[in-house]
């Protein structure tokens, strides 16, 4: 085990976008996977891997990097010397008010447009339920990532706990159009 972590440290100091990518696009496609198994209770031979794929495609293409990314220029703009929990404070705000409402926004429409669905439809019936629930998860989550996790590793930490909100992102996009509007408490709370 020790090997898998220096090896996998050696690919991030290497090329950081790249594994932060392919971790991604991996732990996106797994929640998928969990989401069709073990909430929807597909069963393999129902298993729709074309949704699977498509995850993994968004995790790869679009979150990987953009996270990458997006944290690194966290750090490196947003800075409060002597208040390291203000600066984080800020940080957490910062990525709720702009990078979780607009990857919420591309991910509803980047999967429609490749179901072949309207992404306008999409995005009316999805985000704002959607990015209520993101907020219920991702502020303490991200605090706790800023604070304790190394730059890094906040990628693959927030790739980990994304295991069960991929998993609900993945029941929510598969949910028929306004699904959540007959039933208010469908999709369920994560």
């Amino acid at each position: 085990m020790a090997g898998v972590l220096r090896w996998y440290q050696a690919r991030l100091a290497a090329r950081p976008v790249l594994t932060q990518s392919i971790t991604t696009a991996v732990l996106f496609a797994t929640g998928d996977t969990m989401a069709q198994q073990a909430i929807e209770k597909r069963g393999l031979k129902e298993h729709n891997l074309a949704r699977t794929a498509r995850m993994a495609i968004y995790g790869g293409a679009v979150f990987g990097p953009g996270a990458t990314l997006w944290y690194q220029f966290l750090q490196r703009k947003i800075v409060l010397p002597g208040r390291p929990n203000l600066q984080i404070v800020a940080r957490v705000a910062t990525d709720q008010t702009v990078f979780a409402s607009t990857n919420l926004f591309l991910f509803l429409s980047s999967m429609a447009i490749m179901e072949g669905s309207d992404p306008k439809k999409k995005l009316e019936d999805s985000y704002f339920n959607a990015l209520q629930k993101n907020w219920m998860v991702w502020p303490v989550a991200q605090f706790t990532n800023f604070k304790y996790v190394p730059l890094q590793y906040q990628v693959l930490m927030v790739n980990l706990v994304s295991l069960g909100w991929n998993c609900y992102l993945s029941f929510l996009n598969s949910a028929p159009s306004g699904a959540h509007v007959k039933n208010p408490t469908y999709p369920p709370d994560v």
